[in-house]
């Protein structure tokens, strides 16, 4: 049996009950996969973005770690330089001690986090400037100790020159004092040398063992304007052929200083030079013969020589 035009018509403005029901559970459905992809894709990034924040916040820690040693190093330095440059490090190593105790403190964290990495820019970049500072402080320092230094070095120059002019004046006043010692040396002058006989005759010039009972050396002391006037020790050695000294302990004779070493004389006098041009007189009594031969005698005072002169004996 055919449905008429009116029941047709009604069944198309009007569908089923069940059609309707089944429509909402597939909307219903596609809703809720929809959701559940679009949660599932939020749970994804949000752990994705966490897991690359946690890897970022580590790899500023690290720096941060390094940055605080390399801070920690350049202090280190820093605090020598102006220390041997004289200035204040006062600042400095206060400074350092604290970069150390925030790389302990990092050294010790585990996780990293905004607030704790804020901090450590806002530190590092502190640090920082005050390096910054420090290098102009080095800068000022090393100027003021190089116009130091070429003060320093004029002074030396200065002194050196001074010393120099005291050395020159040391060394002439030396070269003057030697002058002056060499001009006040006495000298013997008009020597004579006499064989005195038994009968008190007196030769002079070549003499014979049956003339010559005392030997007599007679001489006087040159006039001398530099010499100062004052008692004098005056020596005479009689000297043979063999650079033998005549002498005898019981009979006067004795020993003196003469170029550091210790030397006999054979007569000794002691005067008080007065400029007179005074004349002195020593004798001798060997009490034996002369060998044959040139005899030398010679005056000494003060360790240099007065003067010499030569006798024969046949």
């Amino acid at each position: 049996m055919s449905e008429t035009p009116q029941e047709k018509k009604s069944q198309e403005q009007n569908p089923p009950k069940e059609n309707n029901q089944r429509s909402r559970r597939t909307i219903t459905l596609f809703v809720l996969v929809a959701l559940v992809a679009l949660l599932a894709i939020k749970v994804f990034f949000d752990q994705h973005e966490k897991s690359e924040l946690k890897e970022y916040y580590q790899t500023e820690l690290e720096q941060s770690q390094t940055k605080l040693k390399e801070i920690s190093e350049e202090l280190e330095q820093k605090i020598h330089e102006i220390d041997s440059l004289g200035g204040d490090i006062t600042e400095l190593l206060a400074a350092k001690e604290e970069v150390e105790k925030e790389r302990d403190q990092l050294t010790a964290t585990r996780q990293a986090n905004r607030q704790l990495i804020g901090r450590l820019r806002r530190k590092t970049e502190g640090y920082e400037e005050l390096l910054k500072e420090k290098d102009k402080e080095i800068v000022r320092l090393k100027k003021v100790a190089e116009q130091l230094m070429t003060e320093n070095t004029s002074l030396k120059t200065e002194k050196n020159e001074l010393n120099r002019s005291i050395v020159d004046l040391n060394q002439d006043k030396k070269k003057l004092e030697d002058k002056v010692a060499i001009a006040s040396q006495l000298k013997a002058e008009g020597i004579h040398i006499y064989a005195v006989s038994k009968s008190g005759k007196e030769r002079e010039g070549e003499f014979k063992n049956r003339q010559l009972n005392t030997l007599k050396v007679v001489f006087n002391i040159a006039k001398n304007d530099v010499a100062p006037l004052e008692a004098k020790e005056i020596f005479v050695r009689i000297i043979d052929e063999n650079d033998q000294v005549i002498f005898d302990i019981n009979k006067g004779s004795g020993s003196f200083m003469l170029d550091g070493k210790e030397t006999f004389y054979t007569a000794k006098k002691d005067v008080l030079f007065d400029n007179s041009q005074q004349q002195l007189s020593f004798t001798y009594d060997k009490g034996s013969d002369y060998d044959p031969g040139v005899y030398t005698m010679e005056a000494f005072t003060d360790g240099y020589s007065m003067g010499a002169k030569t006798f024969t004996v046949k």
